[in-house]
């Protein structure tokens, strides 16, 4: 009877732990980034040429840059598909610097995929859902430039 206390004490010790994790955390999720920006023309285009100041709009899918799979494309965090496209004036700063870079020079009716570094992305703030010093991968379609 005397060590049926102290065995009883110490399950619910151990239970108690176990209940609340033990300590341990919750793995992060891997980073990765290209080393500099790469434009691959996917189909060029014979339409006008997208340069600033023009008006360009685009049709784009943005997925979290890896070196999992032989097209670098992790996890899928946006997309333009079957919805509005992107509009946007080039050279005014309004989407992330490698994104504008990967249009710049795209005639209409092309289709571009572009690897951004974090540095053109967004950096080592992030943007929910985008991890911090995360790589950027776009296919993107150029619909005009005017």
């Amino acid at each position: 009877m005397k060590l049926k206390l102290p065995l009883i004490a110490a399950f619910v010790a151990i239970t108690s732990l176990t209940a609340c994790g033990g300590g341990e955390t919750t793995p992060s999720v891997p980073v990765f980034s290209p080393a500099t920006l790469v434009k691959t023309d996917i189909s060029i285009g014979t339409g006008a040429e997208a340069i600033a100041p023009k008006t360009v709009t685009v049709h784009y899918t943005g997925w979290l840059y890896t070196t999992a799979t032989a097209d670098f494309k992790g996890t899928k965090f946006d997309s333009s598909a079957g919805g509005a496209p992107l509009t946007v004036k080039l050279g005014t700063n309004a989407v992330i610097p490698g994104f504008e870079t990967g249009i710049i020079g795209m005639k209409v009716g092309g289709k571009r995929t572009v690897l951004i570094p974090a540095a053109q992305g967004y950096g080592s703030a992030g943007r929910n859902p985008i991890p911090p010093n995360s790589g950027l991968v776009f296919d993107i379609e150029l619909v005009s430039a005017i």
